[in-house]
């Protein structure tokens, strides 16, 4: 396993970080334990989770898992979503993420956060509102580091300039969807990431196993490309497929499990910290965990990448690319 630094922070992850979407939902208590130690033995140390994730149920697993090994992880969470029933239960306002974090480690049963992202950009709250609220949270020390997961990159440069400019705690950590088929995050978050100094997690690197190959024989009897509407309305689009299908047959013919080859994909880009992997088995979750050792060339990535259509320039001087 290689380790890396968050941005300018000096913290040293895992070059894969441990997913626990699943925990408590798709993957049962006993079957959560088996991944979270399989990944550990395997020299991960970088977990995130959410307190969205099948309702705080993933969190307290999580929480239990650590026990006696908190002090060796770097632990990531996340807050947006409902996590109360009442009608503040959500945003990024400074009484739900108060509410949030208190939660979150109530149920993590840890005196802090290592990383504490906002899940989602909320456009209902002022920015200086949102990030005031994260800035006393670290200064209560209840969370170390702070950041954003699905801001578009303009989102993220206001809100580092607003920090910059009223001496609030800095983003340092985001977390964009990156994978072979959603490659948006190249053209201006993975720069901005870069030009900022900040520690970059990309999440759904099978672009929900339409990259591991599962999908290629037809139908498969499971998966969240069958089984959630959310997953087939963001990878239905016409083409997707198709580009899955030439990834797969490339897998297949360098003789690599295209699970391992889309994970070592995603994080070979010199602006991705690490991805993030995730499973329902300890089975499922090896091939991923293989990534870490997988040694990519510049040559391979990039004829991986051709696989996939031509993204658009940041700006419509094509001459100057």
């Amino acid at each position: 396993m290689q380790y890396r630094y968050i941005g300018r922070t000096g913290v040293k992850v895992s070059s894969i970080c441990l997913g626990t979407m699943t925990f408590g939902g798709e993957a049962s208590e006993a079957e959560a334990a088996a991944i979270f130690g399989r990944s550990l033995e395997a020299g991960v140390n970088f977990i995130d989770t959410a307190d969205v994730y099948n309702a705080g149920r993933t969190e307290e697993i999580v929480g239990r898992l650590m026990k006696g090994r908190r002090d060796e992880l770097v632990l990531v969470s996340k807050a947006f979503g409902r996590s109360f029933p009442e009608p503040n239960s959500g945003g990024s306002s400074r009484r739900h993420i108060v509410r949030a974090v208190e939660a979150s480690l109530k149920r993590l049963n840890t005196d802090r956060l290592d990383f504490y992202l906002l899940h989602q950009f909320d456009a209902n709250v002022p920015l200086e509102e949102t990030l005031g609220a994260l800035d006393d949270l670290v200064r209560r020390g209840l969370v170390l580091y702070v950041g954003a997961s699905n801001f578009a990159a303009w989102q993220y440069m206001k809100a580092i300039g607003i920090s910059e400019r009223r001496g609030l705690e800095r983003f340092a950590l985001i977390q964009p969807m990156y994978n072979l088929i959603k490659r948006q995050a190249e053209v201006e978050i993975l720069p901005m990431a870069q030009a900022e100094g900040l520690g970059v997690m990309t999440f759904s690197p099978l672009g929900a196993g339409l990259l591991s190959g599962r999908y290629s024989s037809g139908e498969a009897a499971g998966g969240r490309l069958v089984e959630n509407d959310r997953y087939r309305r963001r990878y239905g689009l016409e083409g997707y497929a198709a580009t899955a299908e030439r990834f797969v047959a490339y897998a297949k013919e360098v003789g690599v499990n295209p699970v391992t080859l889309a994970v070592a994909w995603c994080a070979a880009h010199p602006g991705v910290t690490a991805p993030i992997i995730g499973a329902r088995t300890a089975e499922q979750v090896a091939p991923a965990l293989a990534a870490a050792s997988y040694v990519m060339t510049a040559e391979e990535r990039a004829a991986i990448t051709a696989l996939s259509p031509e993204l658009p320039l940041a700006h419509d001087r094509r001459e100057e690319a």
